[in-house]
């Protein structure tokens, strides 16, 4: 009974996205009001679930973890898709795609979030992950009518098929060096010397996989097309959950492999963390676009996390844990507000159609303005907390080129962040566009982020303690 009730925010997402969908079949009028309120009361029974409940058992069934690692991204993920489904409610309405099937594949794209950051097990890490892939190959592309989100959709789609297959050929190959498709065991497993490079093999192949899905240089090329064409929300969820997910596995990952295969392993990050950051970097500064420039953005925020991957086994996992939970909170505000920014029109794309913006929507120009400080890591937005914790991470582990590095695509990274805020405001309030109508969904998700951000920022040691018990 108690394994059970461990999954029970899974089986939340499972049933309301089977309820919206068979709601959406059977109730010809598809009351898009009713398919909302269904869809996050689901999140928030999720959320609460992975709260309130405390599982008895580490596992359920072997194969998905139930502890506190688990607990913790289960409720992040929840919160993900409930913010979503805030700002994405009237966004979705004057454009035409409210319905059954978008809130349905939202939380079921939730439900695989859960499975790849909980599993214990190969098969469970890629059935969660190609659950979530398939539901973000139609979300992207829901606007059927516009040729960018099907561009967008299509080119999903054939990143996520490369990245499948390198991630099932390497999983096969590490039970054919291991025997076992337990995750632990695998990793963690002693090799005989004839053994270890097809384990090696295995692991690159693995690495490469999830390198697509996570936007790593040199597998992020897919990226500001996809950003770019697919609706603001979507994008919004796309960056953030899809990336934590994957990113909560891969940290798992790196603290369960031995210290043979670390070693060995230590290199490729190293390098890979370097690279991400300064293409992703030096190529936003490039942008005119403000889709393809966050894009490019979340490409050089993965090169930080990445780099701090390096050092978890010095102690850098809690400062991954926090950055993770304020990227989520960020990424996922910067790219929600510029929905709610956009009306019933085309989303708000270039840099010049921002122009006055900070006159005529104060309120989301201010949650904008301030998810964008974050994302620089400047005070007193959460970000510069969660860079501040990053590099201590690194330098503590006695690497002195990698924060280096950092810093300097930090640096970098500031002049093209606030070149948005600068269009924001550049117009008098006479010269400013008109704003769309206000909705109270939108401006509720706004307000919980910019609370976020500046509790973070200002009062981090709850959270910091919360993901010291859980890796420290």
């Amino acid at each position: 009974m108690h394994d059970w009730l461990g999954i029970l925010p899974l089986l939340f997402l499972a049933a309301g996205g089977t309820l919206v969908f068979g709601v959406g079949a059977f109730w010809r009028t598809r009351p898009r009001d009713l398919l909302f309120a269904l869809s996050l009361a689901t999140a928030a029974a999720a959320g609460l679930a992975a709260v309130l409940v405390e599982p008895r058992a580490a596992t359920f069934a072997g194969v998905l973890d139930l502890g506190n690692y688990a607990r913790f991204f289960n409720v992040l993920f929840a919160g993900i898709t409930g913010l979503t489904l805030l700002f994405v409610r009237h966004y979705a309405r004057v454009r035409g795609f409210a319905g059954d099937e978008f809130y349905g594949l939202l939380l079921l794209a939730a439900l695989g979030m859960m499975l790849v950051a909980g599993a214990v097990h190969w098969l469970i890490f890629f059935l969660g992950l190609e659950l979530l892939s398939l539901c973000l190959y139609v979300l992207i592309a829901i606007r059927k009518g516009d040729a960018g989100s099907n561009e967008a959709g299509l080119k999903y789609f054939i990143m996520g098929a490369v990245a499948g297959a390198f991630l099932v050929f390497g999983i096969a190959l590490l039970y054919a060096a291991t025997g076992t498709l337990s995750t632990g065991e695998s990793l963690g497993a002693g090799l005989n010397p004839e053994e270890l490079p097809l384990f090696l093999l295995g692991l690159s192949f693995l690495l490469v996989g999830i390198g697509f899905k996570i936007s790593l240089v040199p597998f992020h090329l897919w990226t500001p097309d996809v950003y770019q064409g697919a609706p603001a929300p979507v994008a919004a969820f796309l960056s953030t959950g899809s990336k934590v997910a994957i990113f909560a596995a891969l940290l798992r990952f790196c603290l369960e492999i031995g210290e043979a295969a670390w070693d060995y392993a230590l290199p490729g990050l190293w390098v890979l963390a370097v690279l991400t950051m300064a293409v992703g970097n030096i190529t936003a500064l490039r942008q005119s676009r403000v889709k393809r420039l966050l894009a490019y953005s979340a490409v050089g925020q993965m090169g930080y996390l990445l780099m701090t991957l390096v050092a978890v086994k010095e102690g850098g996992a809690p400062a991954l844990l926090f950055y993770l939970a304020v990227y989520a909170v960020m990424d996922l505000g910067a790219f929600g507000i510029l929905g709610t920014m956009s009306g019933a029109g085309p989303d708000l794309d270039a840099l010049e159609d921002l122009q006055g913006l900070g006159y005529s929507q104060p309120w989301r120009a201010a949650v904008l303005a301030l998810c964008l400080i974050s994302l620089a890591g400047l005070p007193p937005a959460a970000g510069f907390m969660g860079k501040l914790l990053l590099f201590k991470a690194v330098l503590q582990a006695h690497y002195v080129v990698l924060p280096v590095i950092g810093i300097l695509t930090v640096i970098i990274s500031i002049y093209y962040y606030l070149q948005v805020v600068v269009h924001l405001y550049m117009h008098t309030p006479g010269e400013a566009p008109a704003s769309p109508r206000p909705e109270v969904s939108g401006a509720l998700a706004g307000a919980v982020i910019f609370i976020l951000l500046l509790w973070l920022g200002l009062l981090p040691g709850a959270l910091l303690t919360l993901v010291g018990r859980m890796v420290g």
